[in-house]
């Protein structure tokens, strides 16, 4: 046992430590890098992740930099939830439902970070509400790293992403010190200001960025569209009547300004009903013109699976019902999957008939939940969860590339140009396209023991970003950029835009002790460093990638 790990063990409730083998286990996220810790904290109270704040931040002001990585089930695509160090993991203990006030005005709940998103929902939809955010790893991702990545999910095209539903959160800051989040007024804001601590340090020179730059703020960050570069969320921050709120930039924020210790969400009223149809269309073009006219039917979700993925699935021996008819002996070029949750059985068989009736003119072949259970057609969208499983020979279908939006007008140009680079890379790049609010996924299949292919994976990252910018779209829409993205994204980056994150997180963390390496420039050649041999998700193979 090290020396710091003693002594952290004297000072918390929790445990810590230096053990070889657990620090393997949390040398890796769901990301292609690995990066050993020193030290693994599970936290027994908020008291136990202050204690090791402030412990790191005294050695560096002594010079000596002990990095603090929060973490939660380390389902983290970007390699944001890895880090040397200390990790401190919330999933052991800080994973309690703290109070459910669904008969408030606002039906909020309160929780720890380690919670996992289905365990609430599932609390949830028996007093009849819900998150609707929830990510399509609900089953194990937390609800702290869900807010950390401001993760979205299959309704989040109708409903937003998580940083949506947050009403405030508890913070520790990188000196240990306890706050919390929430609006605050112009007199409460000059409070805070006048407050002598590491927290009135943060809102005076805070409030000071914002008014400098104000027109950097207006002009380059768009407020109608979901991106998680660096710290958007600053355009949230203040108000035109003088109002502050820290929380938006504490979403999205991967851990790099604080550790969020509990989280108070906003809940939406839950429909036990679900009515569904699936169609099959020829080709790709034909399903995303289609989508622009289901918009319109307001369902609570729409995707577009590329029909490539159900042909991988099938080499696997997954079946799927549209095979079992004359009618698709042509291959199919794309399947839509489109679902209503109204509470009105009325409304939700009236928009199954409109879009029936669309689908006809299309010849497209239908499956609805009349003619098919629920369960069968939700094991329809979750080809992806059985395509990213597969591992063959070495390849496997890594997450470099997922999260990206792009405007539903632009849809065609862009799948056009990942069809270009595909065929470059000799890669198959098929799309799983959430039509809502144009969140794409595509996983290249590599084999990472190949210097052949680690060579691929960057140009891949970083063309299929400039493809992203150049259709007019955001990298970034769902999850942050983590260490992973970092080179690409960053050399979009305005200048101007650069150097204010930097300063946002320089007043947060001017040590460097919070999740260093993350959400800044980083080297590829550090990268390079940091990466796999091999790819796989073993670490949540007792779950469902699409709960």
């Amino acid at each position: 046992m090290s020396k710091i790990s003693q002594y952290l063990n004297e000072h918390i409730l929790g445990e810590v430590t230096s053990s070889g083998a657990i620090r393997d286990v949390f040398s890796r996220d769901a990301s292609i890098l690995t990066v050993r810790p020193e030290l693994v904290v599970l936290p027994r109270v908020t008291n136990d992740i202050r204690k090791t704040a402030r412990f790191a931040w005294q050695l560096a002001e002594k010079g000596h930099v002990l990095p603090i990585t929060a973490r939660g089930a380390g389902s983290d695509q970007t390699g944001a939830a890895i880090g040397k160090g200390v990790i401190i993991n919330t999933t052991a203990y800080l994973n309690k439902i703290l109070y459910v006030g669904l008969k408030d005005k606002e039906r909020i709940v309160q929780v720890q970070p380690g919670v996992t998103f289905k365990a609430l929902n599932d609390v949830l939809e028996s007093h009849g509400s819900f998150i609707p955010s929830y990510p399509s790893s609900a089953g194990f991702s937390t609800i702290g790293g869900a807010v950390a990545n401001n993760a979205a999910g299959q309704f989040s095209g109708r409903y937003g992403a998580t940083g949506e539903w947050v009403n405030r959160l508890e913070v520790v800051l990188a000196n240990g010190d306890l706050i919390e989040t929430g609006r605050i007024n112009k007199h409460e804001l000059n409070k805070k200001k006048g407050l002598q601590t590491f927290e009135g340090e943060i809102y005076r020179k805070l409030d000071g960025l914002i008014e400098d730059n104000q027109q950097i703020i207006t002009e380059r960050i768009a407020e109608n569209v979901r991106d998680n570069t660096g710290y958007h969320g600053i355009a949230h921050v203040k108000q035109r009547d003088g109002s502050f709120d820290l929380t938006p930039l504490f979403i999205g924020s991967q851990g790099t300004l604080g550790v969020i210790s509990e989280i108070v969400l906003r809940t939406e009223f839950f429909s036990k009903d679900e009515s569904i149809i699936v169609a099959t269309l020829a080709t790709g073009e034909a399903a995303r013109d289609a989508v622009d006219t289901l918009r319109n039917l307001q369902p609570a979700s729409l995707e577009i699976y590329d029909g490539a993925l159900f042909d991988i699935a099938q080499t696997e021996g997954k079946k799927y019902p549209f095979y079992d008819t004359e009618a698709n002996v042509a291959p199919i070029g794309a399947v839509i999957y489109m679902s209503f949750t109204d509470f009105s059985d009325h409304t939700r068989s009236k928009k199954i008939k409109k879009a029936t009736k669309l689908f006809e003119r299309l010849n497209a072949n239908l499956l609805t939940s009349e003619t098919h259970s629920i369960e069968e057609l939700h094991a329809i969208r979750d080809v992806t969860a059985s395509v990213y499983a597969i591992t063959s020979g070495g390849e496997a279908y890594v997450p470099l590339i997922d999260g990206a939006s792009i405007a539903p007008n632009r849809l065609e140009d862009f799948s056009l140009g990942v069809a270009e680079l595909a065929k470059k890379y000799h890669v198959n790049l098929p799309l799983h396209i959430r039509a809502l609010d144009g969140v794409v996924y595509a996983r290249p299949s590599l084999d990472l023991k190949k210097v052949s292919d680690k060579q691929k994976l960057f140009k891949i990252i970083s063309e299929y970003t400039d493809l992203v910018f150049k259709t007019g779209g955001s990298i970034l829409a769902d999850g942050g950029e983590g260490r992973l993205k970092s080179p690409a994204v960053y050399a979009q980056l305005d200048e101007d835009l650069f150097n204010l994150f930097t300063a946002i997180r320089a007043v947060f963390d001017p040590y460097g002790t919070l999740n260093p390496g993350v959400k800044q420039k980083v080297e590829i050649h550090t990268l390079i460093q940091a990466l796999r041999d091999s790819y796989d998700t073993s670490s949540f193979a007792s779950y469902s990638s699409a709960n």
